[in-house]
């Protein structure tokens, strides 16, 4: 099961790599972003979409093992409490 979803995983980051590929070579237009007072100089839509891809792919595997962390102790104390329950009641 683990492969399949590797597979749909990678088939997945496949398509979106692909569609911001097409999309960079039929924008190729210079833009400048802009942030309260602070703008950048002007660079290509398409390479403003790969930054942005690229960032949150890496943003998105570094706080993956952060939420496994957080959401590990509500699991434990779930598993605890079944493991304490009182067999003479059945």
């Amino acid at each position: 099961m683990k492969t399949i979803s590797n597979l749909l995983i990678s088939v997945v980051v496949a398509v979106w790599i692909v569609a911001i590929a097409i999309l960079s070579v039929q924008n190729a237009t210079p833009v400048s972003l802009k942030f309260l007072s602070f703008q950048s100089i002007q660079i290509p839509v398409g390479l403003v979409l790969a930054f942005s891809a690229a960032i949150g792919v890496i943003a998105v595997a570094v706080l993956q093992p952060l939420w496994g962390l957080a959401g590990s102790g509500e699991n434990r104390l779930e598993e605890d409490a079944e493991f304490f329950v009182d067999d003479e009641d059945f």
